[in-house]
C-alpha cells in the first residue's frame, strides 16, 4: 500500500520514497493503535501520519530505548538528530530516513517549525528530569511532548473552520492520549526511573514515588496508590472530554480516523478501571477484537464520507458492499497478524 500514499502524494525521489517507507514500518510496528487508525485516512493523507510518528518514534528510541546508554551518550545521539533536523530545515542533505520524511510533510503541509522545536526539547528533559512536582510542571513538559504533536497533525488532517479554532481541540487530545499512556506505563516507567505522575496528584492520596517503587519491586499493592491511579484516570477523562467537541471541526474524510483514535486510546481507561488499576504491576491491554470492532464501523464512516465529498464513482466502480468485504478483509488481516500485541 506504501506506492499508492506516496503517489498520491506525487513523491517520486526514490530516497524520499524509501524515507516514508521506513517511517510506515516504524508506525507499523510500534504504533499499532495509531497506525490501525491511519489506516481510516485517505490515501493523501497517511504518509504524513506516518513521517510524524516515524521522527517521534526515532526520537524517543533515543531517549528510553538503550538502557545501557548513559544520559550524556543518549544526549549525544539527540545532538545528532537535531543536527540532521536542523540541516533539513536548510535544504542540506540528510541520511536519517525519519528526518527526510519529516522535513518534507512539514514543508509541504507548512507545519510550524516551532512545534518541533518544542518536541526536541522535552526529549531532552527526558534525559535528566525523573519527576514533576505539579500537574502544572508536567503540563509544561506535555506542551513540548504531546500538544505539539496535535497540532502538527492539524495541517494533516484539515479542518472546517480556521485552523486556529481547531487547534486548542487537538493540542488537548495529544495531551489525553499522553495522560492515558502515562498511566498505562506506570511501571515500565518506574523500572526507567521515571514517575510521570504529579506528585501533588499522588501526594493527595498519600503515596510517593517511593512507594510505587516498593509496589512495583515486591508486587505488593496498597489502597492509597489505587486511589491515585483513580485520581489520574478521572483527570485523563476529564482533558478527553475538553479535546471530544474538536472532532467535529475535521475534514469529514479525517474525522472517522480521529474518533476511532479517540475511543481506543480512551478504552485503555476504561480497562486499566475494569481491571483494578493494575498498571504498577502490569500493562493493561485493549484486546484486538475490541480494537477491531471500533475500527471496522470508524473505516466505513470514513468511506461513507468520501463519497461525500468526493466525485462519485462511475458506473461500474465499487459497491457499497464491497467497500465493506474490503474493510472487513483488511481488518481480518490486522487481526490475524496482531494477535499478542499490545495497545
Amino acid at each position: 500500500m506504501t506506492h499508492r500514499e506516496l503517489d498520491a502524494i506525487g513523491v517520486s525521489d526514490p530516497v524520499l520514497r524509501a524515507a516514508y517507507a521506513e517511517c510506515r514500518r516504524l508506525n507499523a510496528r510500534h504504533g499499532r493503535t495509531y497506525f490501525l487508525a491511519t489506516r481510516l485516512l485517505p490515501l493523501d493523507r497517511r504518509s504524513a501520519v506516518h513521517a510524524l510518528y516515524g521522527f517521534a518514534r526515532r526520537a524517543d528510541d533515543i531517549v528510553d530505548e538503550n538502557a545501557a546508554a548513559t544520559a550524556e551518550e543518549r544526549a549525544a545521539a539527540l545532538d545528532v538528530l537535531e543536527d540532521e533536523w536542523r540541516r533539513a530545515l536548510r535544504g542540506q542533505a540528510v541520511t536519517d530516513p525519519t528526518v527526510i520524511a519529516a522535513a518534507h510533510t512539514r514543508e509541504r503541509l507548512g507545519i510550524p517549525a516551532r512545534h518541533f522545536d518544542d518536541f526536541l526539547a522535552s526529549m531532552r528533559s527526558d534525559l535528566f528530569v525523573r519527576e514533576y512536582a505539579t500537574y502544572a510542571d508536567l503540563r509544561a513538559y506535555m506542551h513540548g511532548s504531546a500538544a505539539v504533536i496535535g497540532l502538527q497533525m492539524v495541517p494533516v488532517l484539515g479542518t472546517v473552520v480556521p485552523r486556529e479554532q481547531a487547534e486548542p481541540y487537538a493540542a488537548a487530545l495529544g495531551v489525553a492520549f499522553q495522560l492515558t499512556n502515562f498511566l498505562r506505563d506506570v511501571g515500565e516507567d518506574l523500572d526507567r526511573g521515571r514517575v510521570y505522575l504529579p506528585a501533588d496528584l499522588l501526594a493527595a492520596s498519600g503515596v510517593d514515588g517511593e512507594l510505587l517503587r516498593w509496589s512495583r519491586r515486591t508486587g505488593c499493592h496498597d489502597r492509597r496508590i489505587t486511589d491515585a491511579l483513580r485520581a489520574a484516570a478521572a483527570l485523563t477523562r476529564e482533558v478527553y472530554r475538553k479535546a471530544e467537541p474538536g472532532i467535529a471541526l475535521l475534514e469529514p474524510g479525517s474525522a472517522p480516523c480521529v474518533r476511532t483514535a479517540f475511543v481506543l486510546y480512551r478504552d485503555i481507561l476504561a480497562v486499566i478501571e475494569k481491571e483494578g488499576y493494575p498498571v504498577v504491576h502490569r500493562r493493561a491491554v485493549v484486546g484486538v477484537r475490541r480494537r477491531v470492532s471500533i475500527a471496522l464501523p470508524g473505516l466505513t464512516r470514513a468511506w461513507a464520507a468520501r463519497a461525500g465529498w468526493r466525485t462519485p464513482a462511475p458506473s461500474g466502480g465499487v459497491s457499497p458492499g464491497a467497500r465493506g468485504g474490503r474493510a472487513r478483509t483488511l481488518l481480518g488481516r490486522y487481526q490475524s497478524t496482531n494477535v499478542r500485541e499490545r495497545t
